[in-house]
């Protein structure tokens, strides 16, 4: 892995292959969220992963945030590493909401979006405000809280229902204390609350504005589904009736669900990783 600064944007490099991957992750993940996906990758391809601002190393960037600066950002970080028409553009969970907007800026290859990127419009007379502190209200609690030390906060996410049972991993731990930060008997997460809370808003609140940006992408477009949710409950984070919709609305998305993982580890799990991999180096 080789780090560098874009602008104050921590950026990896995964791969030394001259074929690009640009990926963006999660709404209080970090970059190395893409740890395992770039280390599995084929030996012609290279992953650049970024922490977004507010998160892992990036974290002491300012607001605003928002999914259009960060995709400012991705298309900035692009720029940089010298991504051309010939690059892939993938994002996961808040990020793939992310590479929906940055795609529908600019050409890519293909677009792969995993386990994220559709739009989840609110019900009228539902306040966003609401709806987020219960969508993001364990998040925000882990963020506000402080760790005596690494191995109480890598004990704290065995225990996530993501995890526990399932498909922990040394890549999963090295993730988890990726996150840390302050001083020993004080440990907290990188993420920022407040770069959290209005991300999760404008997610929210901006669902017409995602959809439009969906509809105007003209680069192949790939949906990867988990079909277990971020606690590993039964339903995933894009329904089948969600999914249904917008396959119906964009023909050339094509959706796959990825048997037998949920929303952390299909970027974990070996056999998910395989699947993730296989689309983005060749759309197959």
């Amino acid at each position: 892995m080789r780090v560098d600064e874009v602008g104050g944007l921590r950026i990896a490099t995964f791969g030394t292959g001259p074929r690009v991957i640009i990926a963006a992750h999660g709404i209080t993940a970090s970059l190395m969220a893409w740890a395992a996906v770039g280390r599995r990758l084929p030996e012609e391809w290279s992953l650049v992963a970024m922490d977004l601002r507010g998160r892992g190393h990036s974290a002491s960037l300012p607001g605003p945030y928002g999914l259009s600066r960060h995709a400012e950002d991705v298309l900035r970080v692009a720029d940089h590493v010298g991504a051309g028409p010939d690059a892939v553009l993938t994002g996961h969970s808040m990020g793939a909401y992310v590479a929906v907007l940055a795609a529908a800026e600019r050409e890519f290859e293909r677009v792969v979006l995993v386990d994220g990127g559709l739009p989840m419009p609110l019900p009228p007379g539902v306040d966003p405000d609401e709806t987020m502190a219960a969508m993001l209200g364990p998040a925000l609690a882990r963020l506000r809280r402080t760790y005596p030390s690494a191995e109480a906060y890598v004990d704290f996410f065995k225990a996530h229902p993501a995890f526990a049972g399932r498909g922990w991993s040394a890549e999963v731990e090295e993730y988890v204390r990726y996150d840390l930060t302050g001083p020993e008997g004080a440990l907290r997460s990188r993420a920022v609350p407040e770069a959290v809370r209005e991300d999760g808003r404008w997610l929210l609140v901006e669902s017409e504005r995602i959809g439009a940006a969906l509809s105007a992408i003209t680069s192949p477009l790939y949906l990867l589904r988990a079909p277990r949710g971020l606690l590993d409950q039964d339903t995933g984070m894009l329904p089948d009736a969600l999914t249904s919709e917008w396959t119906a609305r964009l023909p050339g998305l094509r959706d796959e669900v990825v048997p037998d993982c949920n929303h952390y580890t299909i970027l974990f799990d070996e056999r998910c990783v395989a699947t993730v991999v296989e689309r983005l180096t060749s759309g197959k």
